[in-house]
């Protein structure tokens, strides 16, 4: 038997040259370009395969060769199409599929006229096949069969091209180039506006958690997840100033909440990209961060990847090349207030997080600015970065033209923090942001939905979001608790909509308090929301949360076995139904309930004044309502009473975890 590396499908004709070889276990890497496959185009297959057993079976009388990779076969045909199939009972995962029988084929390369193409990769469609996955949409749907799916970076909107199909297999579509995938009854396309070549990465499992963990392989594991990690981040829009932040965790300190991590947000600076606190406002970090680790407290502060052209450091990377290029005119990608502009915008650069010299020149900022204070926790916010109008035509990046390589940036930001900080010793690394890309998960990136809005429908939203989240590859998640858009503390609605997100959190990766609540004060640069803490929405929210938090503490062992799990094998702590019960047809089917690790099944409650809810228990276990204590047979649907002061969990079998 020959090893994995030795062998490969090849196919050339006019049109274009194709290689197929094995890339992990049971997967196999898809190129395929006009003339040459070239090795160095980005994307998220940069660690080595794991070795694995390959072998070129004979081709059979009608010339189609056989790549066997352990469990998956694929087949080439004498017109270069592929078909992908499981091994153990011969089934067919997937086929490429042309878009006429005369030409184009399969796979289309429309020349741009640069030497770039226009790519496009077809797939056949299947009755009843489901997709999940792809990164982080706010359409509310966990099943993305039927929809069109930009790929592109936006605020809310993560790209992440990867998704699993009920089928049994996982499809990456292995390129950061902007474009679009359809999932369509006669058909899937994957489309790239500007690229060099189809790059497409296919792994076969005999359960979605198989498939995930060879995703896993391919792309990174996530680091170890930090102890502290697991408690509450208290957050608003914001902390104007040194003052106003220790005073507030002083009450937290008071009242007996604990708090694991407080925030500095945007506009502590004195301008974007010179990445330092104001001193006016923030005369002594030093101290302040002594006060606040004494209260058991990490801070962490909002770093953004703009540059002001007023900032001091604006010349220097503008002459160096460390910012974001343009083809045509100067390099200002996006209109934004900054600190002395008074509700006025300006243009306002990024650096370039493809390029590694920019990379470390942004860290040693950050390291003299920031880390020799103590602080050790960014929040790398605006990451897409956030591009206005959308522009990419016109974008240069070290790693190549905007068009190909734009959706790489979220990822290539997270890896200077989590490379530099683990250069200079530092163990225990986790940057929150808000848009990733394949692989962002081993840079310790821990995704957030963006800015949503304030409501119940937003909330059963982010349900879908965060369990497409975490089939995509990306165990850390959280969101803004009652969503970031407004909020109206002396409202009843709102009040109840804190509560019951503050609920659903509770059992999500990150329990983070965030939001600009009303009242807001002052337009522009240095504009604030209104208080966001437990106790700023009356005394039964206060009550309801504050015992909320007390669960989150008791159920912290259990959380942390889920991520270390995570770490060791790519399974999320969040999981849809189906990836503990992937037997179980109607599992496939449920949107709005998810599992924490393997024994817990949470129903989170979307509606303003329900006080009850129908939920669906997996066939294959029982299930104890932990309110209650009563046991119920799996494969079947309950009614569960769901007050305002919890909402249904329940144990698997004989699962012993201590929530009472």
């Amino acid at each position: 038997m020959t090893t994995s590396r030795q062998v490969a499908l090849e196919f050339h004709n006019a049109e274009h040259v194709l290689r197929v070889e094995p890339w992990g276990g049971d997967s196999v890497r898809v190129r395929a370009a006009r003339h040459t496959i070239t090795d160095n185009v980005p994307g998220a297959l940069e660690l080595a395969p794991a070795a694995t057993e390959a072998h070129l079976a004979e081709p059979d009388p009608d010339g189609i060769r056989r790549l066997v990779v352990g469990k998956l076969t694929v087949e080439l045909d004498r017109t270069g199409g592929l078909r992908f199939v499981r091994n153990t009972d011969g089934a067919e995962l997937l086929r490429e599929q042309a878009a006429h029988f005369a030409w184009p084929g399969p796979r289309l390369f429309a020349a741009n006229g640069d030497g770039y193409y226009r790519l496009e990769q077809r797939f056949a469609a299947y009755p009843g096949e489901r997709f999940f996955g792809l990164g982080q949409r706010q359409h509310g749907r966990l099943d993305q069969k039927g929809l069109v799916l930009d790929l592109v970076q936006r605020n809310a909107e993560v790209s992440i091209p990867f998704t699993v199909s009920n089928r049994g297999y996982g499809l990456l579509w292995n390129s950061p180039a902007v474009g679009r995938v359809e999932l369509a009854d006669n058909g899937t396309r994957w489309v790239a506006d500007s690229a060099r070549q189809i790059d497409y990465w296919i792994t076969a499992g005999d359960s979605p958690q198989e498939v995930l963990s060879h995703y896993a392989d391919a792309t990174g594991h996530p680091p170890v997840f930090p102890r502290w990690a697991a408690g509450l981040w208290q957050s608003r829009l914001r902390y104007r100033n040194q003052a106003e932040l220790l005073e507030v965790a002083q009450e937290h300190a008071r009242r007996g909440i604990p708090v694991s991590v407080i925030v500095i947000d945007y506009y502590h600076w004195t301008h974007l990209g010179d990445w330092r606190f104001d001193a006016d406002a923030w005369p002594d970090p030093s101290g302040m961060v002594k006060a606040l680790s004494d209260l058991g407290m990490r801070v962490m502060v909002s770093v953004w990847p703009s540059v002001n052209p007023l900032s001091d450091n604006y010349d220097h990377m503008h002459n160096e090349g460390l910012l974001v290029g343009a083809e045509s005119g100067v390099p200002f990608h996006h209109r934004f207030s900054d600190i002395g502009f008074h509700g006025k915008s300006l243009g306002v650069a990024f650096y370039d997080a493809t390029d590694a010299r920019a990379r470390e020149f942004v860290w040693d900022k950050l390291r003299a600015n920031y880390v020799t204070h103590g602080i050790e926790i960014f929040w790398l916010d605006a990451c897409e970065p956030e591009i206005y109008p959308e522009q990419h035509a016109n974008l240069v990046f070290a790693a190549g033209p905007g068009r190909e390589v734009a959706n790489l940036y979220p990822r290539e930001h997270a890896r200077g923090i989590f490379e530099h900080m683990r250069a200079d010793g530092h163990d225990e690394v986790i940057s929150l942001t808000r848009s990733a890309w394949a692989g962002s998960q081993r840079y310790g990136a821990a995704l957030w939905s963006g800015d949503i809005p304030t409501t119940f429908e937003s909330l059963a939203a982010q349900i879908r979001a965060g369990l497409n989240v975490a089939v995509s590859g990306i165990p850390w998640w959280t969101t803004d608790i009652g969503g970031f858009h407004g909020g109206d503390a002396q409202s009843e609605e709102f009040r109840e909509l804190m509560i019951r997100w503050f609920q659903y959190a509770t059992f999500c990766p990150l329990l983070r308090m965030h939001g600009h609540r009303k009242p807001h004060h002052g337009d522009g640069a240095g504009h604030s929301g209104g208080p966001n803490e437990l106790w700023s929405y009356g005394d039964e929210a206060y009550t309801v949360m504050r015992s909320s938090l007390d669960l989150r503490t008791r159920l912290t062992p259990y959380l942390l076995e889920q991520m270390d799990h995570a770490t060791a094998t790519g399974i999320p702590p969040m999981r849809p139904l189906f990836l503990e019960f992937p037997t179980d047809p109607v599992a496939w089917e449920i949107e709005d309930q998810f599992l924490l690790g393997p024994d817990l099944l949470v129903a989170p409650v979307t509606e303003f004044g329900a006080r009850h809810r129908r939920v669906y228990l997996p066939a294959g276990a029982e299930w104890t309502d932990t309110d209650t204590g009563h046991r119920h047979p799996g494969g079947a649907w309950v009614d569960i009473a769901a007050p305002l002061d919890h909402i249904p969990v329940l144990v698997r079998d004989d699962a012993q975890i201590s929530l009472q």
